[in-house]
């Protein structure tokens, strides 16, 4: 990755604010309505010349990327072939091929290492052979196709543990795992027995590092508690995949050596059950990375080992010292953190993160580990090194503890504190980005029928401000991962103070995903902000990798994007219509949706 420092950032955003802001796009925006119909006009008259029988959009497409006398400009692509199906899994980022080339110290080699440009694919990842559409929610949590996911790891080798079980050509998840063979939703009724607040609607947002299958995260989704659910590509053959197959909340990841890609103060609640991570090696940096993005007041719930080891000792091929003394250490590492143990009974442990500062100030002097530096700011979350310190809270922060943040479902529409601290961020602006929103996913609901069925589960939205998009359909089947640009405004932390979920990323590289995991996928304005950095094509083919078959699109931007973007979706056979936006044909933004063909490598053969 080119990774450009934070002065780099800044001076970019202020050149594009500075030569594409609101008062020069209004200024020039009608000369440019001009020249663009004068050059429609020519365009569409040169090519009815050339060939009577050529359509408007065939002519736009001979027409080259060539800029004439001004004009906007309409890239030509012809149809983008399939990759070869040992593809069919393809995640660029977190490739076990490229993972030969990198530490193996810490797990690094797992972390992400995107390929460079000249090394992307330029195909169209296929679906594996038998793959049938992704079955409906809710029955998609309790089984998926089998060969939609066809790996028989965790089923052999877990199998006493009922993560899963395959049944005929399906696999079913009966809500078994490692610490509650008899079900997630025994455990959880414990887990709430000793934290009284995931009852209430104090705790809405949930971490589950580790996630397995996201058993958890499933059960959790009828406690009206999101989680996401995190773990890595390894030898348990695709979790996050299966995660994603029955519609849970989930993404690739690591803890090793670089920051998750979440905002400080996000999570109510950090879950870890037999995850196996060595929370207090390397100077404890992994309990302190956990320790980061959990709101103060929030809840550490650790399962496994080396909790009540007095009993399981002997299955976890280990010895009762060294059990009692990783305890002990973990115990000690809390202490230090100014985190108090809440509750324990049986094979769980909950610790409780502190409110605010004051506990650390007390602290004796060179007391380890140490408060963090304000060097790096504690929401940076791209490519930042994980420290082994303590990031303390902003003292401008009031009511950003579990205590404090409104209530769930309340604090979807408050306007957060934390967004005086976000960049242009007030309540006025956050209350009308709410209220646009909701207009806007009610002419959405127009074009698209089966947005608000349960035909649509998992959606993303690639390029949001506070969440507005994903608020506006919190009423219907759905569940939206909200993606903030790494170079954009850090908004991420107003998206997850609202009880919603998602992430930190950058469209230049390849998402931490599985192909075929969204249901629908929602681009507001990414083209016109990031054009100057990102590869149109790759983002797209990006898009059709993440996409399921017969997933949809819907695309809103300026009308140059929206050609463009027609002209590549029809490369990647994607069916796509031109629609106005709830505005009428006055707004300057168009909309552009949509559908991924369902196609085969054995079709492409037939036809070749």
């Amino acid at each position: 990755m080119s990774h450009f420092p934070r002065l780099s950032k800044m001076k970019d955003k202020e050149l594009k604010n500075s030569l594409f802001g609101p008062e020069k796009r209004q200024k020039y925006l009608p000369l440019f309505l001009i020249v663009s119909s004068l050059c429609a006009v020519s365009f569409y008259l040169g090519a009815a010349y050339g060939s009577e029988k050529q359509s408007i959009e065939e002519a736009y497409d001979s027409l080259g990327a060539g800029n004439k006398a001004g004009c906007t400009s309409v890239i030509k692509q012809g149809p983008i072939p399939p990759c070869n199906i040992s593809m069919q899994d393809y995640t660029p980022c977190t490739d076990p091929i490229r993972w030969r080339k990198f530490d193996k110290q810490r797990m690094a080699f797992r972390e992400r290492h995107c390929p460079p440009r000249a090394e992307k694919l330029q195909c169209l990842i296929p679906p594996p052979e038998g793959y049938k559409s992704t079955m409906l929610w809710p029955k998609s949590r309790k089984e998926c196709w089998y060969k939609n996911v066809p790996y028989d790891w965790i089923n052999n080798e877990k199998a006493n543990q009922n993560w899963l079980k395959k049944k005929d050509d399906k696999f079913i998840f009966p809500g078994g795992g490692t610490m509650f063979p008899n079900g997630v939703g025994e455990y959880i009724d414990h887990m709430e027995e000793l934290i009284p607040g995931m009852k209430d609607g104090s705790i809405r947002t949930a971490l589950d590092t580790g996630c397995g299958v996201a058993s958890w995260g499933g059960d959790l989704l009828d406690r009206k508690i999101l989680a996401m659910s995190l773990a890595p590509r390894d030898n348990h053959e695709a979790q996050v995949q299966f995660a994603l197959e029955r519609g849970i909340p989930a993404m690739l990841g690591i803890i090793a050596t670089q920051r998750m890609p979440y905002p400080a103060n996000a999570f109510d609640i950090a879950h870890c059950s037999r995850c196996l991570i060595p929370w207090t090696e390397f100077g404890g940096v992994y309990l302190l990375e956990v320790d980061r993005v959990l709101r103060p007041g929030g809840f550490w719930v650790l399962s496994g080992p080396p909790v009540n080891y007095g009993v399981h000792w002997m299955g976890w091929e280990s010895t009762e010292e060294k059990q009692k003394r990783d305890l002990d250490n973990i115990k000690d590492l809390l202490s230090k953190m100014c985190y108090k143990e809440y509750a324990a009974k049986d094979d769980l442990a909950v610790w409780q993160k502190p409110l605010n500062n004051d506990c650390y100030e007390q602290r004796e002097e060179a007391t380890y580990p140490p408060i963090c530096d304000d060097a790096i700011e504690a929401d940076a979350a791209w490519y930042v090194p994980m420290r082994p310190c303590i990031v303390p809270q902003n003292p401008d922060a009031k009511r950003i503890s579990v205590d404090t943040v409104p209530k769930w479902p309340e604090r979807l529409n408050h306007a957060p504190e934390r967004l005086k601290w976000t960049a242009g961020g007030n309540t006025g602006g956050f209350n009308q980005d709410t209220r646009i929103w909701k207009v806007r996913v009610k002419h959405y609901k127009t074009l698209v029928p089966e947005l608000g069925s349960n035909k649509i589960r998992n959606v993303m939205d690639m390029n949001t401000l506070y969440g507005s998009f994903a608020a506006a359909l919190i009423d219907d089947p759905v569940w939206v991962m909200n993606v903030v640009s790494s170079y954009a405004t850090n908004s991420l932390g107003v998206v997850y103070d609202r009880g919603l979920t998602g992430t930190v990323s950058d469209w230049c590289e390849a998402f931490s995903t599985y192909p075929r995991t969204y249901d629908m996928l929602h681009v507001a304005g990414l083209f016109t902000a990031e054009s100057h950095r990102c590869e149109m094509k790759d983002v797209m083919l990006e898009m059709d990798r993440i996409l399921r078959p017969n997933g949809i699109t819907i695309i809103r931007d300026t009308p140059q994007f929206l050609n463009n973007a027609n002209v590549l979706g029809k490369a990647m056979r994607w069916k796509c219509t031109r629609h106005e936006t709830e505005m009428g044909p006055d707004d300057t933004e168009g909309i552009l949706v949509c559908k991924k063909k369902f196609w085969t490598v054995i079709e492409e053969s037939d036809e070749s």
